[in-house]
């Protein structure tokens, strides 16, 4: 038998051989669409931002949304519905599967969903002469970290609820509010100073900095490890209380 962790990791990606295709336009060509119609169409008329042009400078918001987007979207009603509806979960439970192993294998999923769409979002970016600096290729590593720290917590949250009524309000005040405020479409510091704030506790703002200093060989605003520690910080919270999460709920 294949380690635990790996079994499970398999599982998903049977399920997705499945399903890739409902999934080819949000993981892929929305975001190309999306750049190409804010980032030139919008960009003509924004001109250009800290001395970059409106393309480059939105290009590694773009792709941290997209990782951001990707996470907290594939980590609700899959969660959700392997323990309640699917009950997949309990069946691992029977098997050698850990709890742990459940959560690790779940996360490896994401990171390899949310990696390839990173590196194709990449590529299709440097077509467009998008990208400033050779430190880009280091983007999808950025993009692994953004989806770590938004997949764990709302994989957690999707374990501990029973009604998935719930992943609108989550949509709704954390996903859409974070994509629109963290520096994906215009600088934080054009925010009210009271509401910086909120855009500095989201994971989402620290990876669109960390990506932005990548993709156009500049400082962020603060300084690298602190970015990176905040989203490592997010992500061993969310990781730990998933593994409480889904340790409770296959008590049932």
């Amino acid at each position: 038998m294949a380690h635990p962790t790996v079994a499970v990791l398999e599982r998903h990606l049977h399920l997705y051989r499945r399903l890739w295709r409902a999934s080819v336009f949000s993981s892929f060509i929305l975001p190309v669409l999306f750049l190409v119609s804010i980032g030139v169409g919008v960009g003509n008329y924004v001109g250009e931002i800290g001395g970059v042009s409106y393309l480059a400078w939105i290009v590694p918001g773009v792709m941290a949304s997209t990782a951001f987007q990707m996470a907290i979207g594939e980590s609700t009603y899959s969660v959700l519905g392997d323990f309640k509806w699917v009950r997949a979960y309990h069946a691992m439970r029977a098997t050698p599967v850990g709890v742990r192993d459940m959560v690790a294998g779940w996360m490896l999923y994401i990171l390899l969903r949310v990696e390839i769409a990173a590196v194709v979002f990449l590529g299709v970016t440097g077509l467009f002469g998008a990208l400033r600096s050779p430190w880009a290729v280091v983007t999808p590593l950025v993009a692994a970290l953004v989806a770590v720290a938004a997949a764990a917590p709302v994989t957690a949250f999707a374990a501990s609820i029973d009604n998935d009524s719930y992943f609108a309000l989550l949509f709704r005040f954390v996903m859409i509010p974070s994509t629109l405020f963290a520096g994906v479409f215009f600088p934080v510091d054009q925010l009210p100073e009271m509401v910086r704030p909120l855009a500095y506790v989201s994971p989402l703002w620290h990876g669109v900095e960390l990506s932005r200093a990548a993709t156009l060989g500049a400082a962020p605003p603060w300084p690298v490890a602190v970015h990176a520690g905040c989203l490592l910080l997010f992500a061993a919270a969310g990781l730990a209380w998933a593994v409480s999460a889904f340790g409770k709920r296959l008590q049932d």
